[in-house]
């Protein structure tokens, strides 16, 4: 048994990890890990001198001395487990406790012939040479303190290979849970996701835990999608109130590659979501929903970039935040034309509903052109509940405040309704409903063609 301590500079903070030596890890990983290791030691925590850092304050976070998380599974996980099942829906469930694969709780079922979901610590094991060309090759430890601190912990995670031409009619489900200690613990999942030429899958991340202490989870994944290949992936982070999330997502797209990403951002007392997306060839296309509600004291930073590199590649972003109560949010989102990227149509919007006078947001799109021959357009808009739409309502026999919720449901559904995979759209939809004292079968579920006009 070894004792990393990993002390971040300025003081930071002192992060212990314990594990035991894997001799079947590949040389190559343990090298990796180990350069990894080196520069978040030397880099530590970001700053708020930092631009890209500076509306979050990890002093919360970093105060603490994390230990590895617990291996035993509780009673409590097990029932959250079934609670968050998608059944006879996905095409297989892999769950995973405390960043650690359980086969017990997961539902492992026949797939199509050239697709592969299983353990990434497994896989390594057993065939470490296929995924050398592809783990930690799309997001970087020198951009993301954060990537470089999972990357020198990588110990288990999520492998999704798909290879050319197959498809997968159902969903993926990974499902992580965290469960809390009497020390503050820290996860570290990881997960590749490599589609080859013409795959086609739909993928959903769930992230949730019990109640009973502060974790941290640090999640990186890691997508390439193939020349020609469609994924439609789904982040739903629903974490408890006392937990900490701080998750990468770097996305690497090939030619006439089609990519769709919905992110959905519900729990945590600190949420940080970074989302890269790389157009890499010629009429790859990408599209970024996502959707944040939040309450209390409850903080989310969301930083994406679509980053423009060839020609002829659209774009579309929406992303809706709610707040309520003293809730605040960040989103900085950018769209980088770069000047071999002729022809780029990319649009970008972020809307935001505030329900208290004491919640904040503070929203910065951006663009940076070096092509010439683009149409890019970015948005954004924050304010409260529309005094007119609610006057309405309420000539139609509806409460003051049963209109407020129901104007604030609709306001999200512009999101909710594009996801396609039922489970995780009921499941954002009956929070709503609950969280707002709405009937539980009040659905809205057109899932027609990307609406132009919300852009």
């Amino acid at each position: 048994m070894t004792q990393l301590v990993e002390q971040s500079r300025k003081g930071a903070g002192t992060y212990k990890t314990g594990r035991q030596v894997d001799m079947t890890n590949p040389a190559w990983l343990d090298d990796l890990k180990a350069v990894a290791g080196q520069h978040f030691a030397k880099v530590g925590f970001p700053s708020a001198e930092t631009e890209e850092w500076r509306h979050t304050h990890f002093a919360p976070i970093i105060k603490h001395s994390y230990r590895p998380a617990a291996i035993d599974i509780l009673p409590q996980t097990v029932e959250l487990a079934r609670s968050y099942r998608f059944g006879d829906v996905a095409a297989c469930e892999l769950v995973f406790v405390n960043g650690r694969f359980a086969p017990e709780l997961s539902q492992l079922a026949d797939l199509p012939r050239g697709v592969k979901v299983a353990s990434l610590a497994q896989s390594l094991a057993s065939d470490g040479a296929a995924i050398q060309p592809h783990l930690a090759k799309y997001a970087k430890i020198e951009q993301n303190p954060f990537v470089a601190w999972n990357t020198g912990h990588i110990d288990d995670g999520a492998l999704v290979h798909i290879a050319a031409g197959a498809a997968v009619e159902k969903p993926i489900h990974l499902l992580f849970l965290s469960q809390p200690s009497a020390d503050p613990a820290v996860v570290h999942p990881r997960t590749l996701i490599v589609a080859e030429r013409g795959a086609i899958a739909s993928i959903v991340e769930t992230y949730s835990g019990i109640s009973g202490g502060m974790h941290l989870t640090n999640a990186v994944t890691e997508i390439s999608v193939g020349e020609d290949a469609n994924i439609d992936h789904c982040k739903f982070q629903q974490e408890q109130l006392t937990a900490y999330h701080l998750a990468t997502m770097q996305v690497q797209m090939g030619r006439s590659s089609n990519f769709v990403s919905h992110s959905i951002t519900l729990g945590g007392a600190i949420t940080r979501n970074d989302l890269r997306v790389l157009l890499d060839a010629e009429h790859a296309y990408a599209t970024l929903n996502g959707l944040v509600i939040i309450e209390g004291s409850q903080h989310v930073d969301n930083h994406t970039l679509l980053d423009h590199e060839q020609a002829h590649c659209p774009s579309h972003e929406l992303y809706k935040h709610v707040l309520d109560g003293k809730a605040s949010a960040v989103f900085k989102g950018k769209i980088f034309v770069q000047k071999d990227a002729q022809k780029t149509d990319s649009k970008q919007t972020s809307k935001t509903l505030l329900l208290s006078d004491d919640a904040t947001m503070n929203s910065q799109p951006a663009l940076e052109i070096y092509a010439d021959d683009v149409k890019c357009t970015h948005g954004s808009t924050i304010g409260p509940v529309d005094d007119e739409m609610v006057f309405y309502l309420r000539s139609r026999g509806i409460s003051d405040e049963t209109a407020r919720h129901l104007l604030t449901y609709a306001f999200a559904a512009d999101v909710t309704r594009r996801i396609k995979i039922e489970p995780v759209r009921r499941r954002i939809e009956d929070y709503m409903a609950a969280r707002h004292g709405l009937p539980q079968d009040l659905r809205i579920t057109d899932l027609g063609a990307h609406d132009d006009v919300a852009l």
